[in-house]
């Protein structure tokens, strides 16, 4: 099966999966807005896309405690957006793919977990510059996809002479389950694979 990306387009697909990510170098894009809906809960999620710093707007539906929107200042574009009950416990959790500007087109992470249909925590995802082993060869051009109970982070890995705009090693995925941390939600990683 051939799985060699040639360019990074906004969606690509692989195994019959979409994975959201980012235009190498893109600046600005068009305004960010979808409405996302699972289990009696609904989120409406858009961003300006207007230039490398943008505002991020969520507006919840269905919470028993929460209703205001949830704002917050995000570097980059949003790329893509997608709802999930990873953790499998009844009440779901959004996921907002963010691709800062640059050549880089480093990916980034804003989720939240409903608690008991009544309000949002966030969930952290811990950047991979966090692991030597796992930024080894990184320089962005991620893509992120909710996969069977797991959300998927891809990259490909660049050797040390690569150019940003010519990887030439494998392609590099993480898969993250979802966990209850001290103070909030945390992706896990649960696999690294290279392909």
């Amino acid at each position: 099966m051939n799985r060699t990306l040639r360019h990074w387009p906004l969606v690509t697909f692989t195994l019959g999966l979409a994975f959201v990510g980012s235009v190498a170098g893109a600046q600005a894009g068009p305004a960010f807005s979808k409405r996302l809906e699972l289990q009696g809960f609904a989120f409406d999620v858009t961003s300006t896309n207007e230039g490398s710093i943008n505002q991020l707007r969520i507006v919840p539906h269905g919470l028993s405690q929460q209703s205001a929107p949830i704002t917050s200042e995000i570097e980059g574009t949003v790329s893509g957006a997608e709802i999930d009950d990873l953790d499998a416990n009844g009440f779901p959790e959004i996921y907002v793919y963010v691709t800062s500007a640059g050549s880089g087109s480093y990916g980034s992470l804003v989720g939240y977990a409903v608690n008991q249909g009544k309000s949002v925590t966030p969930i952290y995802l811990p950047p991979v510059s966090d692991s030597p082993a796992l930024s080894k060869g990184y320089m962005g051009h991620d893509e992120f996809a909710v996969v069977e109970g797991t959300l998927i982070q891809r990259f490909p890995i660049y050797r040390d002479l690569d150019t940003n705009a010519r990887p030439s090693g494998k392609i590099r995925q993480l898969q993250y389950k979802l966990k209850a941390g001290e103070a909030g939600w945390v992706l896990r990683l649960d696999r690294s694979t290279e392909y």
